[in-house]
């Protein structure tokens, strides 16, 4: 096969999963829920919900778990790589638009989100219907350090951080930061010490938005508690549009056995299925 046409990321289709609000403390939002067993949150990357999170989705439900994704910005369902100008414009409003918003901590470093808040409530809302040990939660980009953030509440036993792109690394100060405050960091940390939590990492080596000192000072706060997944920009998808690869589980996928991108997928896969369905 030509690298152009190699396996991409699986697509799905919004019309298979349920629709719901939730809301907290005068916060709502769409939520999207999928599948029987155990909860996992699939917090979207930019610009929004798009076929390839579903397909990510669809795989989350297939293991026996029910995949939960929460719409906190965009247009859930919207393919945001279709040929054309929207798109361009698509992809730059829903930024804009987080940007601006409140409920997300865009540049500040060691500040976590207050969407975060509403995460924690949807998280314990979730454990409550679908039962199990616990919920697993997988950040992406823009939300990739929310994950972090939420792995200080102990329900959550399988954090994924999928290239975390905030606190924006504009700054020296930005680079070694992520956007979780201290507090919650050290709560993580000692999660990690006490119960032998693992926080998955997943990031291209030279993404811009995703620093080697990010990743570093995960590992120095959480020591082993920290695993960190790191690819070569050759292991990306060549369809992905970013001009260095950015998206692990999504757009830089190349979704075939024996590829490194397919490999940390089914690490993911795999802590999902050890940490909520092993028992």
């Amino acid at each position: 096969m030509t690298a152009h046409h190699r396996l991409s990321a699986p697509e799905g289709d919004l019309a298979t999963f349920e629709r719901e609000r939730f809301a907290h403390e005068g916060a709502a939002y769409d939520v999207y829920r999928k599948g029987k067993g155990p909860a996992v949150l699939v917090l979207t990357e930019m610009p929004g919900i798009s076929p390839q999170v579903l397909g990510f989705a669809d795989r989350v439900a297939a293991l026996g778990c029910t995949a939960v994704l929460p719409s906190l910005f965009g247009t859930a369902g919207r393919d945001p790589l279709r040929p054309g100008a929207s798109s361009i414009l698509y992809a730059v409003s829903s930024m804009a638009r987080a940007c601006i918003s409140k409920e997300f901590t865009v540049l500040a470093t060691g500040r976590s989100s207050p969407v975060v808040d509403w995460l924690r409530a949807l998280a314990a809302s979730e454990h409550q219907r679908c039962g199990g040990p616990g919920v697993g939660v997988v950040g992406m980009c823009f939300t990739g350090g929310f994950a972090l953030a939420m792995a200080a509440d102990a329900r959550v036993l399988a954090p994924v951080l999928s290239q975390p792109s905030l606190p924006i690394p504009l700054t020296e100060s930005q680079r070694r930061a992520v956007d979780c405050d201290a507090a919650t960091l050290d709560a993580v940390a000692q999660r990690c010490d006490r119960e032998g939590l693992r926080v998955l990492g997943l990031r291209f080596k030279g993404d811009p938005l995703v620093p080697e000192e990010r990743f570093q000072l995960l590992r120095e706060r959480l020591g082993d508690g920290f695993v960190a997944v790191e690819l070569e920009q050759a292991d990306g998808h060549p369809r992905e549009p970013l001009k260095k690869h950015h998206s692990v589980l999504t757009g830089g996928l190349i979704d075939a056995p024996g590829e490194p991108t397919r490999a940390a997928l089914d690490r993911v896969l795999q802590l999902f299925r050890d940490k909520l369905l092993a028992a």
